[in-house]
């Protein structure tokens, strides 16, 4: 089968097509046909060995976490899917990738394909999907009705899902966008929108109950000063703290080294009495079940600004790296 690999870490020319065997299945995984498959910023992050101290990944590898598709295999345990069905996922740190003709797929991380999407649609979700769901579900303790929220880049992939399903919850959600972007964010339901790059949103929001860290640079610390005490700031782009590496079962030196750069976004947001942690999204079928009857019942919908074939995935990952884009980058296969 035709597989995107990465080959070793360094620059983009590390990462190539190639044939290899179509992938034999464990009794608890599922084989995709992919059909599509949701680019995310860490793709493009991964083949620097940015995130090599932390991620299963093996090289060579097959690149790609995200992937929607038809099951054409399943594992003599599975008992959730059959062969025909229209599933969608994400394979994010588990050893597999998804830019490829087919995909392995453990049961756990699998859910059926929201009916009202299709398969570059659905492909776009997984990812952003999950990592709204676990920030406001998991690490914010559950967002409540009437909560202020801050949610930056409202325009991007993670932003233009994580405003929807903060607005389901019922919170009141600012988020920073440029001026041609404003409108869009709007109609996602942003109730305050900053334009970045003529206002400062540390300036102008505050009493916020959430912040979703989702850019990098200052922004983070900055982030600190429109929070109430008692506040939460889930951040996806660091640093992590020790926290994260115990979780992740990490050796004594890495857990001193992430306790070590987080020393200071941990002192300052203890100033503030604000809880700060970093978060690491992980594979959820039974969430992705659950956002796939959001996105039927009409509450989300998904924002894709470009769909690249599969030869042209390279193209993909360098557009997705110029951070211009309104929404997701999916390649489709089929």
């Amino acid at each position: 089968m035709k597989a995107f690999i990465l080959e070793r870490y360094g620059k983009s020319n590390q990462m190539k097509f190639t044939d290899i065997s179509r992938p034999i299945i464990k009794p608890d995984q599922i084989l995709v046909q992919v059909h599509a498959v949701g680019l995310n910023p860490i793709d493009t992050m991964i083949p620097t060995g940015t995130f090599k101290p932390i991620l299963k990944f093996e090289l060579p590898a097959i690149m790609g976490s995200d992937l929607a598709g038809i099951v054409v295999e399943v594992g003599s345990k599975v008992t959730r899917f059959k062969s025909g069905d229209a599933v969608y996922a994400s394979v994010f740190d588990t050893g597999s990738g998804s830019l490829a003709e087919y995909a392995v797929v453990a049961e756990s991380a699998a859910a059926h394909k929201p009916q009202q999407l299709d398969f570059v649609q659905a492909a776009s979700i997984p990812m952003v999907g999950l990592t709204s769901w676990q920030a406001f579900q998991e690490h914010g303790s559950a967002i409540n009705r009437g909560q202020k929220v801050f949610i930056p880049a409202g325009s991007g992939g993670i932003g233009t899902f994580a405003i929807q399903l903060a607005k389901y919850f019922g919170a009141i959600v600012a988020t920073t966008t440029s001026s041609q972007n404003i409108t869009l964010v709007k109609q996602l339901g942003a109730d305050e929108v900053i334009d970045y790059k003529t206002q400062d949103f540390e300036n102008l929001l505050h009493g916020y109950d959430f912040v979703l860290g989702a850019v990098k640079g200052d922004g983070v610390e900055k982030a600190l000063q429109i929070l109430k005490p008692n506040g939460k700031l889930i951040s996806l782009v660091g640093p992590p703290d020790a926290a994260f590496a115990r979780k992740r079962g990490m050796n004594f030196l890495m857990k001193w080294v992430f306790g070590l750069i987080s020393s200071k976004i941990i002192r300052l947001a203890k100033k503030r009495n604000i809880q700060y942690a970093f978060m690491f999204v992980h594979p959820d079928g039974q969430q992705l079940s659950k956002i796939a009857k959001l996105i039927d019942d009409g509450h989300i919908k998904p924002v894709i600004d470009q769909v690249f074939s599969f030869d042209q995935t390279l193209d993909a990952l360098a557009y997705l790296e110029a951070g211009r884009a309104k929404g997701k980058v999916v390649v489709r296969l089929i």
